[in-house]
């Protein structure tokens, strides 16, 4: 096979047609493209950093910083709560009636 044979290129153009593109094709996608690039103006500093967060490049980081905020606010009331159900304790074993 010679990557360069017109015959066979233009059998295999034949074999595969493409549509036509719409009219503007190329217009259309720049200007989405522009769009999307354009920071976002918004009223609210909250809109702007939630619609920041939510872009798909954002996504899987917005994601794992989540993750990580719930496991560390997680582990930090569950040693809050150890915390005072050990004082509890304490306080029956030195004081019983105290806590009533």
């Amino acid at each position: 096979m010679n990557p360069d044979d017109l015959k066979l290129r233009k059998t295999l153009q034949d074999a595969r047609p493409s549509p036509p593109l719409p009219p503007r094709f190329q217009e259309s996608v720049w200007r989405r493209i522009e769009n999307a690039e354009i920071p976002l103006k918004t009223e609210s500093w909250l809109d702007t950093f939630a619609a920041l967060i939510l872009r798909p490049r954002f996504a899987y980081t917005t994601v794992a910083m989540l993750a990580l905020a719930g496991i560390l606010l997680g582990s930090h009331q569950g040693a809050q709560s150890v915390k005072h159900a050990e004082q509890e304790r304490y306080l029956m074993l030195v004081a019983p009636n105290a806590l009533r």
